[in-house]
């Protein structure tokens, strides 16, 4: 049985306290070293327990960041140290992170705790005899749902100020990525549950830029948002895109800073957008005077898009 299916197997009891306790037993002892409760940021939950195989390796072990579950509400590494066991018995280093819950943070404040955790554990690899090249994103439920995040979003990493880590690879347990289910239950045929995807201008014109790739991606977005209008609208859900113009961010920020006013004047409102220009779209998207719009791409470009 591979690794990830014997942790899998664990983790059925573990929804039960008495079967924290039970999977936990044995991991107080066996071939690893536990440092426990480091501090990565200044919050009391800004802690980890590194697990380190005793038999030295002939080259530095593969790291494994492994993030607790509790629907973001509770858990905690202690209740996943057979985790931690038996990743270190199978040759990994493993780092079990705390994070700050739900009511002290909302999103995105557990994924600020998840970028510092997995840059502290890159930074402190080979402190304990790791190798960050080789560095692997895991967790279960909430915490599953955590990893890929990470993985998948660069923008969580970025945040945080520092060079980002490369991801190896990464492991869901269990994870929250299925949405489907959730908008199916909230939707009704006067109050339909949303979904609003983020496109660009560039995916409705031929850019300026030669980003062929981006261009293409956005308008491969705007079509399944029609497809999946289409295919949902009997289940009570709207599917709708905004296609922003040139926005201030990280993307833009060259940019705009070597032809922002070029680009403002482009636009027949003179100006370049701002974020709450973008959250009054979302607003109106997730409200009610949106109830019987599906399928559609607005473009919140200050009216780019229509002039050119």
């Amino acid at each position: 049985m591979k690794l990830g299916e014997r942790i899998a197997a664990l983790l059925e009891p573990v929804f039960d306290r008495l079967g924290f306790l039970a999977v936990n037993a044995p991991a107080f002892f066996g071939p690893f070293t536990r440092h426990a409760d480091i501090a990565y940021g200044s919050d009391p939950q800004h802690r980890l327990d590194v697990y380190v195989p005793d038999e030295a390796a002939a080259v530095l072990s593969p790291v494994v960041v492994f993030w607790h579950g509790g629907h973001w509400r509770f858990g905690d590494k202690r209740d996943y140290r057979f985790v931690g066991a038996a990743l270190a018995g199978s040759g990994f280093n493993a780092v079990l992170p705390n994070y700050r819950h739900y009511p002290q943070v909302k999103m995105p404040g557990f994924m600020d705790d998840a970028a510092r955790a997995a840059l502290w554990s890159a930074a402190h690899a080979g402190d304990y005899g790791g190798d960050p090249r080789r560095l692997y994103l895991m967790g279960h439920s909430a915490g599953a749902h955590m990893a890929a995040l990470l993985t998948l979003d660069a923008r969580y990493l970025a945040a945080a100020g520092e060079p980002a880590p490369q991801v190896a690879g990464v492991v869901g347990l269990s994870g929250a990525y299925d949405f489907l289910p959730l908008l199916e239950a909230a939707g009704t045929a006067d109050d339909p549950a949303r979904v609003i995807n983020v496109g660009s201008i560039d995916g409705l014109r031929v850019p300026e830029f030669h980003t062929y790739s981006y261009a293409a991606s956005k308008a491969g977005l705007h079509q399944l948002t029609r497809v999946l209008a289409r295919e949902l609208g009997p289940r009570h859900i709207t599917v709708n895109a905004v296609a922003p113009g040139p926005f201030e961010s990280k993307m833009m920020a060259a940019t705009l800073a070597a032809r922002g006013d070029e680009i403002a004047a482009a636009s027949p409102l003179g100006r370049i957008g701002r974020s709450d220009d973008m959250a009054g779209v979302a607003v109106f998207l997730s409200g009610r005077g949106s109830a019987y719009i599906t399928g559609a791409v607005i473009p919140v470009d200050g009216g780019i898009w229509a002039a050119s």
